[in-house]
């Protein structure tokens, strides 16, 4: 009875190792599940209307926002750098200025005292720092506006938003200007804000007549391709030195029609980070506006 036993219990030793031997052996032979795809692109809805400042580009522009534009020593002066960096042979007549406000919207600037002869824009620096009084007359090219982080998406600040829009806009055209929207980005944690946000100055952008720089819609190609870059400063809001370059060179392709990618302006950063962030703000201008 003992033998007879053992003998069962060895078959069933048996038996198993073999099952286990073979489930190994077919876990090892089955194809491997290939890795998940990268994130597709998010984009607007609605499609912009105006695709292009040219063929005659600005070469002067004003910046009206609030911390998201002058975090990492200000916005107008990386965009200004790509433009110098692009154009050497005319760098003197680029010229860019901002005006911003912590934490402010639209409806915190006055705009039409931006454009008063001999106020903002009257003079610059050069590159050995010497005062440069320019000709009066028409100071900007362009006005690149944006409204508050949240406000273009805010249940009681939305329609202010396009309200302010189409008052400062009339105002800049007033000035021989073109008015601009910058489509800010969403915070680090609420992903979900790209989609809104690019709804919504998408469709103002329309109804007004405006370019629309799709910076936020760069924010999240990168995040998706490269999600270990980081884009935002530790409050997840702001912009982290890569944030504002990449911010600078989506500005610059869609003021300029110019690829930013092989730029010399570098704002400090290593030769891959530079070229990744380039060749992301090119391939988001483009798409953007159906190039």
């Amino acid at each position: 009875m003992v033998q007879t036993r053992r003998l069962i219990a060895a078959l069933a030793t048996l038996v198993l190792g073999t099952q286990l031997w073979g489930t190994a052996a077919l876990a090892q032979s089955a194809p491997q599940s290939p890795q998940a795809a990268p994130a597709p692109a998010v984009s607007a809805q609605t499609r912009p209307k105006v695709t292009t400042l040219g063929p005659d580009f600005p070469k002067s522009a004003i910046f009206i926002g609030n911390s998201f534009f002058y975090y990492n020593n200000g916005i107008h002066s990386q965009v200004l750098a790509l433009e110098r960096a692009a154009d050497p042979d005319n760098k003197a007549a680029y010229r860019a200025t901002m005006v911003t406000i912590g934490g402010s919207g639209l409806d915190w600037h006055d705009v039409a005292s931006y454009f008063r002869p001999g106020g903002i824009g009257a003079y610059t620096f050069d590159d050995q720092n010497n005062v440069v009084f320019n000709k009066p007359g028409r100071m900007f090219d362009v006005a690149v506006m944006m409204d508050c982080s949240q406000c273009p998406i805010h249940p009681q600040l939305k329609t202010a938003f396009a309200t302010e829009v189409k008052k400062d806009s009339a105002i800049v055209r007033q000035n021989e200007a073109r008015p601009v929207l910058f489509m800010s980005w969403a915070y680090a944690d609420k992903p979900e804000m790209t989609a809104e946000l690019a709804e919504a100055y998408t469709t103002v952008g329309n109804a007004n007549d405006a370019l629309v720089i799709p910076a936020g819609l760069a924010f999240a190609r990168l995040r998706a391709r490269q999600p270990d870059l980081n884009l935002y400063a530790p409050d997840k809001r702001h912009p982290s030195p890569a944030g504002s370059y990449l911010a600078a060179n989506v500005i610059f392709a869609a003021l300029t029609g110019r690829s930013p990618v092989g730029n010399a302006y570098r704002a400090g950063l290593d030769e891959p980070t530079v070229r990744l962030l380039q060749t992301v703000a090119w391939e988001t201008v483009q798409d953007y506006y159906g190039k």
